[in-house]
């Protein structure tokens, strides 16, 4: 499982927006047909855990494991 460190560096690489941060960091991407993605990364640089991950991935990056690797 990756990093909470390993996901903001894929956020950072990505082209997502940094637009708030507080006790976490919250970022955004506008996709060229309108759709915004958001997601939640915690300050932390623990492991994150295999069913949140599941569930960022899927959900909110709406990338594949493959890519997501590719990027960081």
């Amino acid at each position: 499982m990756p990093t909470w460190k390993e996901l903001k560096k894929f956020c950072e690489k990505d082209d997502w927006e940094l637009y708030k941060t507080t006790d976490h960091f919250f970022y955004r991407k506008y996709m060229n047909d309108g759709i915004l993605k958001r997601t939640k990364v915690s300050m932390s640089s623990k492991e994150i855990p295999k069913f949140l991950w599941k569930n960022i991935l899927d959900k909110q990056l709406q990338v594949t494991q493959e890519y997501f690797n590719k990027v960081k």
